[in-house]
């Protein structure tokens, strides 16, 4: 056996699948620097000196009030005001996330607002921790190099005995967030079983999420199937939900239909059906108003060599 290749294909197809696996409670700085509205700016100047950071929130048992950065501090240094309350200089209208948020709604409300570091809420909207671009870089980093080292290790699992075709429809409920993404997972363990080129379980994986997904957010319920023998992996994802007035517009990424709760969960991003196209050799998706959405994709599984023949 030989160790599995890691090719140009494969790392983008690795940091996509740490984007939506990573949550921001897994990058965010949990050591968080605080000060209250009364303080002085005197106070807040000492602050940043010696704990090296640019930006405070501004939190008094646990809630946030606002956030403060150096620019203000520059301003009131300007403007001989150092011994005013930070409260007259912090920004109180403060854009969060929170802590179960996945990495890649972050990474686009970083892009939307261009700010360098936001507070991190919890469920309760208590300030648990901060995150920002160089904390975010720091962990992915990380976590690349590592999953990297772990594919280096790891050898491809010779063919089955069995050759044949492996099939199961899963049923999909509407608004079922607790167990969204349960599926996906057993069609990667399914694929490892049976020894699939684990940059072919990759790009399955990702697919069969977010179809799974969009069953959750956008339809009514429906179903996935998922059929693999020696040839291909075919996942349908099939819903008689209120179908796709503009399929050109819902593939473009961004685009999205998706609620205001549905994105306070960390849904409903608008890269579903781009992400389930990126990593399909073949895709295909039928809709009307009405009448339904069928999204039918394949991956092309590499012939195995023949072994042990008569000479």
């Amino acid at each position: 056996m030989n160790p599995l290749p890691i090719s140009a294909e494969q790392s983008p197809l690795l940091f996509l699948e740490l984007l939506y696996k990573l949550r921001v409670r897994d990058v965010m700085a949990r050591n968080l620097v605080t000060i209250r509205r009364d303080a002085p700016m005197r106070e807040l100047k000492t602050l940043m000196q010696e704990r090296r950071v640019s930006g405070v929130p501004v939190v008094e048992d646990q809630r946030l009030f606002g956030i403060v950065s150096i620019e203000d501090l520059i301003q009131a240094l300007e403007a001989n005001r150092m011994d005013e309350p930070v409260a007259h200089f912090m920004a109180a209208n403060v854009v969060t996330v929170e802590e179960d948020m996945p990495l890649s709604i972050v990474l686009s409300t970083f892009n939307k607002y261009e700010f360098r570091r936001f507070p991190v809420l919890n469920a309760r909207q208590e300030a648990v921790g901060i995150v920002t671009a160089r904390s975010i870089n720091t962990r992915l980093l990380v976590e690349l190099f590592q999953e990297l080292a772990r594919i280096e290790n790891q050898f491809i699992l010779p063919p089955a005995e069995s050759a044949t075709c492996y099939f199961k429809t899963f049923r999909i409920a509407k608004s079922d967030f607790e167990n969204a993404g349960k599926t996906a997972t057993e069609i990667k363990n399914v694929l490892q079983q049976r020894g699939i080129d684990p940059k072919i379980i990759r790009r399955v994986a990702i697919a069969a999420y977010e179809l799974e997904m969009n069953l959750v957010v956008h339809s009514d319920g429906g179903t996935l199937t998922f059929r693999v023998d020696e040839g291909e992996v075919q996942l349908i994802a099939k819903d008689q939900g209120p179908g796709i007035a503009d399929v050109t517009l819902a593939m473009q990424e961004g685009w999205t239909t998706a609620n205001a709760w549905v994105k306070s969960l960390g849904f409903g991003a608008g890269m579903g059906l781009p992400n389930v196209q990126r990593v399909s050799d073949e895709f295909h998706i039928a809709s009307a108003p009405g009448a339904g959405t069928t999204v039918t994709v394949r991956d092309i599984l590499p012939a195995r060599p023949l072994q042990n023949l008569p000479v």
